[in-house]
């Protein structure tokens, strides 16, 4: 009776939960089912005739999925025909003894953990459900479900997301105890199952073992990259790729002159394509992509396709004993499309070191790379190329799609306010002029203009939930036992939202930041967009600059309305969470050249 019923139960509801988790819209059908039959009662059985949505996915489950792929196998008593074909008797010992040991490793591994986990006092967070824990209260938004249950919880909250113990903080008081008290105790990443990938992980800052590679990393970028010194060397190449951007724009503006429609143009595209070949330049020293192309480059396509496996939830980082079976197939994907990555990245390097040794070479950022020199014994002597080719494509996977979902974000709410919008154009105007171009040493005078993309980044954080840190030891965390390999969430969405902080925190309101210190450079733990303490974000500098001088850029040229017969009222701001938190929908809006731009 045990045998038969648990572990065909609990493995059909975890296909079934992967299949929802993959099926963002099959997974809020069954959701608003459930709750039109009783939004604040548990469902009992009685409730059950009335879910036929419910009932189609468990069917579809089984279609997919069924617990014993072959039933239990017969054996022939006698010798007979079926099917004009012969049937000899015979028995089947081998895949007993497999179905045998696959039930009991599972139910060990469950055992064992149990057994091993601390009974000291957890944080509160909602109960869970046998085996899958929490993942099903989270919903398609998390950032947003998770805010909802501050009220009920607290600011600190306790999740089980099938096998992985996860906490996660909900305020800027819990935040400000993390990165103050306790950085070190959490400096560890948790890894995704994709991040393994030919070893990315190992390889790259954000996500290597904090130890010496990584201080030697985090050195190169901070110290010898990223300084404002040679920030201000490459004045001139944003300066070109902003000036293209801008050309871009007004060619695809001119092409929609005559639709009746008005549809506009997807901004973050634009600002997308802006940034990719911005950090080509810096990195590489050469444009990526040209928007004429059809095709595009092939590493501007498979970076595409890595952003989309990466903004994937994999059900086998929930479930450690999938990940040989990689049931979604994204780590399969990702080993093809960053091994051809890996193989693009290694030809720039061997060009630049052909070009070294020529004399032709054009300083960047890889030239630092390549010249690195460590000591040997805590710290590597040179950088292997694997080393070079994961920097590289990391550069690009951190830089492209914050800048451009952040850009996006803040024209929507300038859209959506028109006040803000008209402030922020006339400070343009008064600062930068009517006839000239917006320049960098424009930018520490531009107040509403910072004042825009700090509320930006408070309401739109790119990295809602940030990069996830893990427990390395167990902790006591403001009066909970946090055990070791914990995950950690830091909702800085929340965070943003957080009304013992915020007046009128659902507001876009960008004049709360005139005259205030607060800045997002780590040292404010209630705007975070790009982390704090050790494990920040290291392009933090680059990124502010950037983002200021193309939002800059973009209102002082054209001025701007909604496409599509879109209007402030109208527009969706619903949000959706990939690899960045993006637009639901993208916006779109029509520019038109403001006449006295150049």
């Amino acid at each position: 009776m045990f045998t038969a019923g648990t572990d065909t139960t609990s493995g059909t509801l975890e296909w079934a939960m992967a299949e929802l988790l993959h099926n963002p819209r099959t997974l809020e059908k069954v959701q608003a089912e459930l709750r039109s039959i009783n939004p604040s009662k548990k469902i009992e059985e009685n409730d059950i005739e009335n879910l036929p949505y419910l009932q189609a996915v468990i069917k579809g489950t089984l279609r997919l999925h069924p617990p014993l792929p072959f039933l239990v196998p017969h054996n022939a008593k006698n010798s007979c025909k079926m099917l004009e074909l012969a049937c000899e008797v015979m028995d089947w010992p081998t895949s007993f003894l497999v179905c045998l040991v696959i039930f009991s490793s599972s139910v060990l591994f469950l055992f064992f953990r149990r057994r091993n986990s601390n009974p000291g006092k957890l944080p509160p967070g909602p109960p869970g459900w046998p085996i899958i824990g929490n993942m099903f209260d989270l919903g398609t938004m998390p950032h947003r479900t998770l805010t909802c249950l501050r009220d009920k919880y607290g600011p600190v909250i306790w999740l089980r997301l099938g096998t992985v113990n996860t906490m996660v903080l909900l305020s800027t008081k819990a935040a400000t105890e993390l990165f103050k008290n306790h950085d070190l105790s959490f400096a560890e990443r948790n890894i995704t199952e994709i991040m393994r990938a030919h070893d990315y992980h190992k390889s790259s800052l954000a996500l290597a073992p904090y130890g010496s590679y990584w201080r030697v990393l985090r050195r190169l970028v901070t110290v010898d990259m990223l300084v404002n010194k040679r920030i201000n060397e490459t004045t001139c190449i944003r300066r070109k790729c902003v000036d293209d951007m801008l050309l871009w724009i007004e060619d695809e503006a001119r092409k929609k002159q005559g639709d009746s429609h008005r549809d506009g143009i997807h901004v973050a595209r634009f600002v997308f394509l802006l940034t990719f070949n911005l950090l080509g330049n810096l990195m590489l020293s050469r444009d990526l992509f040209d928007p004429d192309s059809k095709e595009g480059s092939e590493l501007f396509m498979v970076m595409l396709r890595l952003m989309e496996w990466s903004g994937q939830g994999n059900i086998a980082d929930f479930f450690p004993w999938l990940r040989w079976l990689d049931p979604q197939g994204l780590k399969r994907k990702m080993e093809k499309d960053l091994g051809k990555a890996i193989e693009i990245a290694s030809k720039f390097v061997k060009e630049k070191l052909q070009q070294k040794k020529v004399g032709e070479d054009k300083r960047d950022f890889l030239d630092l790379l390549i010249e690195f020199e460590g000591n040997g014994k805590d710290e590597p002597a040179k950088l292997s190329d694997h080393e070079l080719n994961i920097f590289i494509l990391e550069i690009f996977l951190a830089g492209s799609e914050t800048t451009s979902s952040t850009i996006e974000w803040a024209f929507a709410e300038l859209l959506c306010n028109p006040d803000a919008m008209i402030k922020a154009k006339a400070e343009l105007t008064r600062v930068v002029g009517p006839n000239k171009k917006v320049e960098e040493r424009d930018i520490e005078n531009l107040h509403y203009l910072h004042a825009v993309v700090k509320e930006t980044f408070r309401l739109h954080p790119p990295l809602p939930f940030l990069i996830p840190r893990k427990a390395m030891q167990d902790t006591n965390f403001m009066g909970y036992h946090i055990p070791k390999n914990t995950q950690v969430f830091v909702n800085a969405w929340a965070i943003g939202r957080d009304p013992e902080v915020w007046d009128d925190p659902l507001l876009f309101k960008p004049e709360r930041f005139i005259g205030s210190k607060i800045e997002y450079k780590g040292h404010h733990y209630e705007l975070i967009p790009f982390g704090a303490g050790r494990r920040m974000c290291a392009g933090v500098a680059l990124a502010d600059r950037v983002l200021r001088l193309v939002l800059g850029s973009l209102l002082h040229h054209f001025d701007w309305e909604l496409g599509g017969n879109v209007t402030k009222e109208t527009i969706d701001m619903k949000d959706n969470l990939g690899v960045t938190m993006r637009k639901l929908e993208p916006l779109l809006a029509v520019p038109k050249k403001c006449k006295t731009s150049d």
